[in-house]
């Protein structure tokens, strides 16, 4: 995603077709494929469940009219369904605008944030309907899944709270504040239930336990705007934004042990799980970093279209959005990374 600040969030841009892809290779032999999508990506998030890559658009500031939530074929990469959320304002037209988003496999559900209306909401992800709207999430960034504990997590970036949800009930039933932070970046840890938020304001990592509303704090780099975990739940990776890094944290210690070169405004952050790669969206770079966080070592830099806003990976495959208009029809594009072991 890109910077927020209290009171914006960055404009996308309005909808189009799917076109057919290009193939390429990155620089140590990652297989890449880039689609135009539409115009307004904004994040993505993988269901094992549909095998779907489920999309956000949005267009400019409010009112917000142009909005969609998109079900993508993650082998295609064409758009197979376009939701459209409700009207929020009759009189000028404004909808429920859609920007982070996560999939909640278990219910079958996939959980938006609507920013600009600080709110979230729930679809089915079989139908498409729109099922509930959750109020009182101050400019809600970003949303994850926890399907071991029935919770999903919200980040309050407007009033620095970590918001929980019930996924069966769609009811709140968790709110850490912590005074002067701006949580972004989430993740989460299904095994503990521990969730960790990147704090863009303090240059740090909240810990939010099962256990307790008593919030730890883990150091970060400069400006560490999103967040992911190991596969084993002991290193978090923080996307350092202000400097262009990616952070390795020993969740243990509580100390930063690297501190790798990514690129300019890194953005958005993953972790492969079977590999252990990190990958870095550089958003001025125009670049995604694939990074071994054991040697602290930039491995892979794949060139990705201007401005890529978020990367999501899944199995060995990473999916990054961007909002370069770079489509023959002015379209944003999908950039696949089948990663090289």
């Amino acid at each position: 995603m890109t910077s927020p600040t209290r009171t914006t969030v960055a404009a996308a841009i309005a909808v189009a077709l799917t076109a057919a892809g290009t193939a390429s290779a990155g620089t140590t032999g990652s297989a890449v494929t880039t689609a135009p999508l539409v115009r307004g990506l904004y994040q993505s998030a993988y269901s094992e469940r549909g095998d779907a890559l489920w999309v956000t658009v949005t267009v400019g500031r409010p009112p917000v009219t142009t909005t969609s939530l998109l079900k993508v074929d993650p082998d295609t990469l064409a758009v197979e369904q376009t939701i459209t959320p409700p009207v929020t304002d009759a009189t000028t037209g404004a909808r429920e605008a859609v920007y982070g988003v996560a999939v909640d496999d278990e219910h079958n559900r996939v959980w938006v944030t609507n920013t600009r209306n600080n709110t979230v909401a729930v679809y089915s992800q079989k139908t498409g309907a729109h099922l509930a709207t959750l109020p009182n999430v101050a400019h809600a960034r970003e949303i994850v899944v926890d399907d071991r504990h029935n919770t999903v997590w919200a980040s309050g970036f407007g009033d620095g709270s970590i918001v929980a949800f019930d996924s069966r009930s769609l009811k709140e039933k968790r709110r850490v504040t912590v005074e002067g932070a701006g949580p972004a970046g989430l993740a989460v840890n299904e095994r503990t239930g521990t969730v960790y938020a990147s704090d863009l304001s303090g240059d740090r990592i909240i810990e939010v336990s099962a256990r307790s509303d008593t919030p730890r704090f883990l150091p970060a780099g400069d400006g560490p705007i999103s967040v992911a975990l190991s596969a084993d739940g002991r290193t978090a990776y923080t996307a350092d934004q202000t400097v262009g890094t990616v952070s390795v944290v020993d969740l243990d210690k509580g100390v930063v042990t690297k501190s790798v070169a990514t690129g300019a405004g890194a953005l958005s952050v993953a972790a492969e799980g079977r590999t252990g790669k990190v990958l870095v969206a550089n958003r001025t770079a125009g670049s995604v970093t694939v990074v071994d966080p054991r040697t602290g070592s930039a491995v892979e830099t794949v060139t990705t279209g201007a401005n890529p806003n978020h990367v999501e990976v899944e199995g060995g495959t990473a999916y990054v959005l961007d909002k370069s208009g770079a489509g023959a029809g002015g379209e944003d594009q999908v950039t696949r990374i089948r990663i090289a072991r």
